[in-house]
């Protein structure tokens, strides 16, 4: 099976470690993994504020790169994204664009899918042999939970993760408040928003919390770091990745205490 990796913009250019343990676990599951060099972003951020006509070039960016019939899924570990691709992508399209980019975004639609939802549902399993021998917390990102309906794949996955022990987490459901340009615009309401969150993942005394979107991790490991909590903010792709031959340390960690800062 030849699956194309969909990095999102957040990734490649500040956690590129959580998309390359996307890329080994997918590599693990028997897939032949492949990085389109031309891919760039989803559009979800100039779409969200407004801009729709001026992403219609970054759709048709988006269907050159994975269009190709020798691609059988775009898998990204990214819930935004995902949603962004699949929730918006064709309906830009069909206002603003040709109809070759409305064909070639249904499309690139159809087989795009969020991380979880390909392992569990593409390759049906949930134990990838992930050895993670610590405390952790699941943190539920918007998109993911409301727009694509991953349901309970994420914490099925990290159940089946050797040694480690996952907590609930308090109002799980509750948004982390960043929500893109929503934490610029609306910094104090974004701040009292993550500070609940951090509040609550504290509270279950864990070792990490694990999202599946950089963006909300970036988020809340940033207020964590700067509250010195000692709780460290990985994404599900490192803990998936990590196993007794390989283990995850902190010095590998895309989400460093410098980054946060």
């Amino acid at each position: 099976m030849r699956v194309a990796l969909f990095t999102t913009c957040i990734g490649d250019a500040l956690f590129p470690d959580a998309h390359k343990a996307a890329a080994i676990v997918l590599s693990r599951l028997g897939c032949e993994v492949v990085f389109p060099p031309e891919q760039t972003c989803c559009g979800q951020m100039h779409i969200n504020t407004g801009y729709q006509k001026e992403t219609v070039p970054m759709l048709e960016n988006y269907v050159d790169a994975f269009a190709d019939d020798s691609i059988d899924y775009v898998v990204t570990p990214s819930g935004s994204c995902t949603g962004a691709v699949r929730e918006q992508h064709t309906r830009i399209a069909e206002r603003y664009g040709s109809k070759q980019l409305v064909a070639g975004t249904k499309k690139t639609t159809a087989k795009t899918l969020d991380f979880s939802e390909f392992i569990v549902d593409v390759m049906g399993t949930y134990d990838v042999g992930a050895f993670f021998p610590h405390r952790v917390t699941y943190h539920s990102t918007c998109h993911s939970r409301r727009f694509i309906m991953v349901g309970d794949r994420p914490t099925d996955l990290l159940k089946a993760v050797d040694g480690l022990e996952l907590v609930e987490l308090e109002n799980v459901e509750e948004c982390c408040g960043f929500g893109g340009t929503f934490a610029v615009k609306n910094a104090d309401t974004s701040a009292a928003m993550v500070s609940d969150k951090v509040r609550h993942i504290k509270d279950t005394q864990a070792e990490y919390v694990t999202a599946g979107d950089s963006s909300c991790l970036m988020n809340i490991g940033g207020a964590m770091s700067r509250q010195y909590t000692g709780i460290r903010a990985i994404h599900m792709a490192e803990i998936l990745a990590s196993t007794r031959e390989n283990p995850w340390t902190p010095e590998s960690a895309a989400y460093t205490k410098e980054k946060m800062l």
